[in-house]
């Protein structure tokens, strides 16, 4: 296939881009600062755009097969477009081209429903500081499930839980929403193989999924303080 990433020079972006790339699909990179891309391939093409400016994402979704998006923020206070915004260009895009399969990631914590076996600590300590610290984030992710699941493309939307580095993949479990899985963390490794999975395949369209990691995830306090706190980073 011919895959189009945006975010692709995220920490997950980077890995889908690998990972199609060793599949055989050809990539479009999509990342505001391609100078500093760091992955080089024949069938790898590194577009300089912003998801926010609708020309730009116009311009690289003509001529792919399918989109994938994992655009997304640090943790912040301040107001939040790039989920909601990059898929309404996004979308557009794909419609005026004619692509149909699209796979994007938000969060759990856009529908922060625990599964009930869910650790009292997380429930009612972690889960809460992170849906009030990630706020405007969640909000805006929601407004782009909305705009997702309004078109008739072939979408699939991605939520994770909390975000950690793994060298592999893991044997991970899928919920298909409204569906909760216990479990507080996701390997940025199994995030990316289901994006791939789902980008080149048909199993999940027009479905919401949430993805746990269950082998190898870190602690707490680990995961808090370096991706809500952004310490030993």
């Amino acid at each position: 296939m011919k895959l189009v990433v945006f975010g692709a020079n995220g920490p997950t972006g980077r890995l889908v881009t690998q990972r199609a790339l060793a599949e055989g699909h050809a990539v479009t990179a999509v990342t505001r600062r391609p100078e500093a891309f760091p992955i080089e391939n024949p069938h790898l093409g590194v577009a300089g755009a912003d998801a926010l400016d609708a020309a730009m994402v116009d311009e690289v979704v003509a001529g792919h097969d399918g989109v994938v998006s994992v655009l997304g923020v640090p943790y912040t206070k301040e107001p939040v477009t790039i989920y909601s915004q990059g898929a309404r260009n996004i979308v557009a895009a794909m419609n005026r081209h004619g692509l149909r399969r699209l796979v994007c990631v938000t969060s759990i914590g856009v529908h922060p429903q625990l599964a009930p076996e869910e650790k009292f600590f997380y429930r009612k300590v972690v889960g809460p500081i992170l849906l009030s610290m990630g706020r405007p984030l969640y909000e805006d992710a929601r407004r782009m499930e909305e705009i997702v699941r309004a078109t008739d493309l072939d979408w699939t939307i991605v939520r994770p839980s909390g975000l950690f580095d793994a060298t592999t993949v893991t044997d991970y479990r899928i919920a298909v929403a409204p569906e909760r899985l216990p479990g507080m963390f996701t390997s940025r490794a199994d995030l990316a193989d289901v994006l791939l999975r789902e980008a080149t395949g048909d199993q999940h369209v027009r479905a919401c999924i949430e993805v746990i990691t269950t082998q190898g995830t870190p602690s707490y306090a680990r995961v808090f303080l370096k991706e809500a706190l952004h310490i030993g980073t």
